[in-house]
């Protein structure tokens, strides 16, 4: 059984459309917006059964909370809390953001580039002292998991909160350092799927890696977004990162690894679903991996943009099982007791069996997009695999192999890798895992098959 968060951010304030710095001030309120917009992620989330639900006490995110709860026949009791305010910016709050530039531009870009070591002078009872804004955060967010993953294990949690705050939930969930804070994107009423397999968070360690999968993150297409605009200024690629439709080995648990294994018939209508849902983006490239299942998958897609010739690229095959491939679990664990369990809760540990270990996925995975990145411009298709697209999406926050299980990627899932300041800068996760196109549910219902 799993602790399930869904995680929301409010919807757009008077301050979002000013783009004035909000922090904690409680001035800005919902516009039509972001109560239309509210009102659509409740109708998102209806059918799901709520037992408990927690929110900022700020304006803008508890009246998303009691939008989104009014969908509910029977909703949970909305509980504000101090936990979940916003990022506390005290210099800037009430500030536009022009302003915040013009009067403090080098503070400001250290704000941007290194959120961990920014900090700003205030005054207290004991004189001038340095506040870490997101450092505080982050330590605010640690607390939050500790207390509300003991008291709602096996539960399903709504959160409605902060941009800021949201994006330390996550990292603090993931084992994603503070530099990294502004590499994580949260729409105005985005949605975002942590599940957790233990309610045991530590304030200082966090949660063991293997025990905590971010199922998908900033979900935008119940807003008539298919997901996040670039931001402004942006200069370098956008990166879709696809997981090829289903083979039957992936519906039926068996191991497939290297072993050349097609799209099943549900795998080419996935494929298909993920070529609708791209048809109306403009694509500038297309790169695959070279094994059946992901090219093929490519090929559906690129039947929208006929233009467009699809590379291949070797370094980008799934990850080699050895001699896991063909066989089910239970075989496996005949013919090596212990080893599958040890894959599931250490996997950084774990050579397969004349087959590869993660650090050589990582090594090769890595390798292939960075070069992928540094040749490319505009946006483009990049399709790949289960353990492929898992390492990439680490290697996005300096994420080692013991992370392997913290990210879904479902057959035919789409996750958007924004480089906002070129190729050498760091990426954005814009959104992750959207699968929303393939059952028009915001979870993800694609086969839990072996990689």
């Amino acid at each position: 059984m799993t602790t399930r968060i869904i995680l929301v951010r409010h919807g757009q304030s008077t301050y979002n459309l000013e783009s004035r710095i909000q922090g904690r001030l409680d001035a800005s309120v919902l516009t039509e917006k972001g109560t239309a917009d509210a009102r659509q992620a409740g109708d998102a989330l209806k059918g799901i059964k709520f037992d408990a639900a927690y929110c900022s006490p700020l304006k803008r995110a508890k009246s998303t909370a009691e939008i989104v709860l009014s969908s509910f026949d029977s909703p949970p009791t909305l509980q504000p809390t101090e936990k979940l305010m916003e990022v506390h910016l005290p210099l800037w709050e009430g500030m536009l953001r022009e302003e915040v530039i013009d009067r403090f531009p080098s503070e400001y870009r250290r704000w941007k580039d290194t959120p961990h070591e920014f900090y700003m002078e205030v005054s207290n009872s004991d004189g001038q002292s340095k506040h870490y804004p997101v450092l505080a955060l982050f330590d605010r967010a640690r607390k939050f998991w500790h207390d509300t993953l003991a008291r709602h294990a096996e539960q399903t949690v709504l959160i409605v909160a902060h941009n800021g705050i949201n994006r330390c939930l996550l990292a603090t969930a993931l084992g994603i350092s503070p530099a990294y804070y502004q590499s994580i994107q949260q729409s105005n009423c985005g949605i975002s799927i942590l599940n957790f397999s233990s309610s045991e968070f530590s304030e200082t360690e966090g949660i063991k890696p293997g025990f905590v999968q971010l199922e998908s993150m900033n979900l935008t297409t119940h807003l008539g977004l298919k997901f996040p605009k670039p931001r402004d200024g942006h200069r370098g690629p956008r990166l879709l990162l696809v997981r090829h439709g289903e083979t039957e080995w992936n519906r039926d648990g068996k191991f497939q690894g290297q072993i050349d294994v097609p799209l099943n018939d549900n795998g080419r209508q996935q494929g298909a679903k993920a070529a609708e849902f791209l048809k109306d983006v403009k694509l500038d490239f297309a790169i695959s991996s070279s094994m059946l299942r992901p090219k093929e998958t490519a090929e559906i897609i690129l039947r929208e943009h006929p233009d467009i010739e699809l590379q291949l690229d070797k370094g980008l095959w799934e990850i080699s099982h050895g001699l896991w491939e063909g066989k089910y679990e239970s075989e496996i664990e005949g013919s090596f007791p212990g080893l599958l369990t040890k894959w599931k809760e250490s996997p950084e540990t774990v050579k397969m069996p004349e087959g590869e270990d993660l650090d050589r996925v990582w090594e090769r995975a890595i390798a292939a997009w960075r070069s992928i990145v540094s040749s490319v411009s505009g946006t483009g298709i990049v399709v790949a695999h289960d353990a492929i697209n898992k390492a990439i999406i680490s290697h996005l926050f300096g994420l080692s192999p013991e992370h392997f299980w913290n990210f879904k990627q479902g057959n035919g899932a789409v996750t958007v890798i924004d480089y906002p300041k070129g190729p050498e800068g760091l990426p954005v996760l814009e959104a992750m895992n959207i699968t929303t196109h393939l059952s028009g549910s915001v979870l993800d219902k694609t086969a839990a098959g072996a990689l």
